[in-house]
């Protein structure tokens, strides 16, 4: 319940609507951006003599922390002359201009924070939100504001029409017009300050059944990111060889990817589990446990996931029934199985 209660409590539900503006100029502006070149910028130092210092550097400046990307005099000068034939009289920050500078600061976030196989997926010639929370698709959601839209431009595909919101509500303000709210989770007790403040709900703690029987390593820290993903592939090797199934947990496809092929220059088997290929996840469930098998997965084996320690028998069974012929209905019991030799 905290997944939607707590992580996603901003996340905004919409009501849109199709709005009339053309999208050709999404096409246009895109085509701009790799004309412009980012600055130098030390987080969160935008101010007094390091803006100075960072407008001198290059066309825009990137806030890693914020998400945004803001143009540089220059850059405003560069995009001015760049799209001239769009503008009307006055600069980009003229009222008459707006519309446009919206579309150049929304394609400037497109290529800058949002990256193929981490956000978004390309999946049937259009971009699908990839949900940062659970690791699965989301289709037929969509960002607001044109960014959608930009990213279309920028990976080249078919651009839809822009909405505009009719009406909004976050996921905090909706459940809270409820009278009475409850739920169970098995990760609430660190959100317990939150549910209050937010939701005037108290957590109750309700002890495990038996005592836990995991051990809490300690956390390694590697100066560099190769050297930690060398590490991680060393450690699933070392576990392979000792027969031991292994669920390896990335935070995005591409990450589970990265992983992946640096486990195939290894020559180590593996199977991964992301968002291209949820259609076999409860295939890739079943056999997560077996002897040596070793599973990369994003957040979609997160929560709620049971990897039964041998493979799942049951699964298995009912798949090797398919693969012999037998009919859905007879594995379910909806039919009695008939042997075709007692005809004969």
């Amino acid at each position: 319940v905290d997944s939607i209660l707590i992580d996603e409590a901003r996340t905004p539900l919409i009501i849109s609507g199709p709005a009339e503006e053309s999208t050709d100029l999404y096409y246009e502006v895109d085509r701009i951006i790799p004309k412009l070149t980012r600055g130098e910028v030390h987080q969160g130092q935008t101010k007094g003599e390091d803006r100075e210092r960072l407008e001198a550097s290059g066309d825009y400046i990137v806030d890693e922390k914020n998400k945004t990307a803001t143009l540089t005099e220059t850059g405003m000068a560069k995009a001015e002359q760049l799209m001239s034939h769009r503008m009307q009289p006055g600069g980009l920050y003229d009222p008459a201009n707006m519309p446009l500078l919206h579309h150049v600061q929304q394609a400037l976030r497109a290529h800058v924070h949002y990256k193929l196989d981490v956000q978004y997926m390309i999946k049937d010639g259009g971009v699908v939100i990839v949900d940062e929370f659970t690791g699965r698709l989301m289709p037929g959601r969509r960002w607001s504001d044109g960014l959608h839209q930009a990213v279309e431009a920028k990976e080249g595909v078919k651009i839809e029409r822009e909405n505009q919101t009719l009406a909004t509500i976050t996921f905090q303000n909706y459940f809270r017009k409820y009278a009475k709210l409850s739920g169970m989770t098995g990760t609430a007790e660190t959100e317990a300050p939150e549910f209050a403040k937010i939701y005037k709900l108290d957590v109750m703690v309700i002890p495990t059944n038996r005592s836990m029987q995991r051990i809490e390593e300690p956390d390694l820290v590697y100066r560099t990111e190769g050297e930690k993903w060398a590490a991680i592939v060393d450690d699933i090797i070392k576990r392979q060889e000792e027969g031991r199934p292994a669920l390896v947990g990335t935070v995005s496809i591409e990450k589970s990817e990265r992983l992946s092929n640096m486990l195939k220059k290894k020559g180590t088997k593996h199977i991964v589990l992301n968002a291209k290929y949820h259609a076999q996840e409860a295939e890739i469930v079943a056999q997560a446990g077996r002897k040596d098998a070793v599973t990369i997965a994003t957040n979609m084996a997160g929560r709620g996931t049971d990897i039964l320690l041998g493979g799942n028998p049951e699964y298995m069974a009912r798949q090797q029934s398919l693969n012999e012929g037998v009919a859905e209905k007879v594995i379910k019991g909806e039919e009695k199985y008939v042997d075709d030799e007692e005809f004969v």
